[in-house]
């Protein structure tokens, strides 16, 4: 889901946030393994938050 967000919102923006281009799309592929700094990172730049909720 992040992955298509990120691509929609143009992931050369996201570049600038110091997550290289390269790596990004590394990232987000299929078979991409990201951290969760990585990760945390791509929804900063997308001006998304992130939320954990106990499970129902």
């Amino acid at each position: 889901m992040l992955s298509a967000i990120a691509r929609r919102r143009n992931l050369s923006s996201l570049a600038g946030d110091g997550i290289n281009h390269e790596g990004l799309n590394k990232a987000l592929s299929a078979n991409g393994n990201p951290s969760f700094a990585l990760i945390l990172k791509i929804a900063h730049a997308l001006n998304l938050e992130l939320q954990l909720v106990t499970m129902r």
